[in-house]
């Protein structure tokens, strides 16, 4: 049986480009959509995203950063187990170059041309406050430091 850490997690989600974003809308429904992290995971288990001011996603965010993500990865070389981590936690709306840049990966260029010069560019932040993973057999859950 494998005990994850939030660091264990952070890893093998730094392996699994897309995650699917959900947040609150403002009729009450889920929204979802799916975003690259474009490996930008730290071990905390914050994740990085970018996307455009014009977004209902960035309006959800600011009406309540409470989000979710969903990631679906494979375990093991050869069994392929399958691996499904779902978090919880609060999304910060970030609008400093400074940030985009050190967070800037060169593949965001298919998505926005002008780089971290994108007019209207925003970074999602998430803070993971708690996570449930399904890897193979095994399966638990993790409260998380909130205060980081």
């Amino acid at each position: 049986m494998v005990q994850h850490t939030i660091a264990s997690l952070s890893e093998k989600m730094q392996h699994i480009d897309f995650a699917m974003l959900s947040t609150h809308t403002e009729d009450g429904h889920i929204g979802a959509r799916p975003m690259s992290n474009n490996q930008d995971v730290a071990h905390g288990g914050d994740s990085y995203y970018f996307t455009t001011e014009d977004t209902l996603m960035v309006k959800d965010i600011e009406r309540d950063p409470r989000v979710s993500l969903s990631f679906h990865g494979k375990s093991g070389l050869f069994g392929q187990r399958p691996l499904f981590i779902a978090l919880e936690g609060r999304a910060d709306l970030i609008r400093d170059r400074a940030q985009f840049e050190a967070h800037w990966n060169p593949d965001l260029e298919h998505w926005f041309a002008q780089g971290a010069d994108t007019p209207g560019l925003v970074m999602i932040r998430v803070h993971a406050e708690r996570a449930h993973y399904w890897d193979g057999q095994d399966e638990g859950e993790l409260e998380i430091d909130i205060l980081h």
